[in-house]
């Protein structure tokens, strides 16, 4: 490419603010594995807390960019079942955020008009932790925005372990016909009983692997990895991803 046209594509080329999103394409939800907090402040040479307590920002960040791109459900990986094995201390400081998050953002969402919902086992952790985020459940109830779903204590195989449990049960109690299971009854039993599965999967931090998270829900989900730590997320990066969904044909495995 010689000098003039390098600087003709360079002039063409469109920055990212004047790209449109198409509002008749966009997701109707999006899931996030927040992920690159520890890796963001080790960088830095910080404390990993410090990490953890700059992606409460960027979620912040990116409910805001959820509620601005008209997105009816986003749904955030926040503690896995596998976080337990982390330092005591660590974890110690994870569960106080937890109450943090829940007292400090509470007044932001009401203005927003978020519901904010809760899946994983967040029932069995730390009372004070429990409270709070089920505090945050209630005070938000009547919400009628954009619905945030907090995966607390998740695992997507504890999830599709207590959906067999409790489809046996019913098979045994006779309340469900064998012969009537089928992949919309499966996902009746799941955390996500009322949703829609996600359209997209982001995952910042630059992993490229799914964690455990959703995984019966994003069977058919477009995957957007990203080389951004989570606390560097912004509202561009949440728009670049939106831009590459629907810069894809979805086929649903039928093409």
């Amino acid at each position: 490419m010689n000098p003039t046209s390098e600087l003709t594509s360079k002039v063409l080329e469109p920055k990212l603010d004047e790209l449109d999103l198409d509002p008749t394409r966009l997701p109707k939800h999006v899931a996030i594995i927040m992920d690159g907090n520890r890796r963001w402040a080790r960088s830095r040479r910080l404390p990993a807390i410090e990490g953890h307590r700059r992606g409460i920002a960027a979620l912040r960040e990116a409910t805001h960019a959820a509620r601005d791109f008209n997105i009816p459900i986003l749904t955030v990986y926040g503690f896995s079942t596998e976080n337990w094995r982390r330092d005591s201390k660590e974890i110690s400081l994870l569960l106080d955020l937890c109450i943090y998050f829940a007292q400090n953002e509470l007044a932001e969402l009401q203005r927003n008009n978020v519901r904010v919902n809760v899946i994983g086992r967040y029932q069995a952790l730390p009372k004070a932790s429990f409270e709070a985020l089920d505090g945050l459940v209630k005070r938000t109830a009547a919400n009628d925005g954009l619905v945030l779903n907090l995966a607390v204590n998740y695992s997507a195989r504890e999830e599709l372990k207590d959906a067999v449990r409790a489809i046996a049960a019913d098979v045994k109690s006779g309340r469900l016909d064998p012969g009537a299971i089928d992949e919309e009854s499966i996902a009746s039993y799941l955390y996500t009983s009322d949703m829609p599965d996600p359209d997209i999967l982001i995952r910042p931090g630059g992993e490229r692997r799914l964690s455990n998270f959703l995984l019966y829900q994003v069977a058919y989900t477009e995957l957007y990895m990203s080389d951004v730590y989570w606390p560097d997320f912004t509202k561009d990066h949440f728009k670049r991803a939106l831009i590459e969904f629907q810069n894809r044909q979805r086929r649903f495995g039928g093409a």
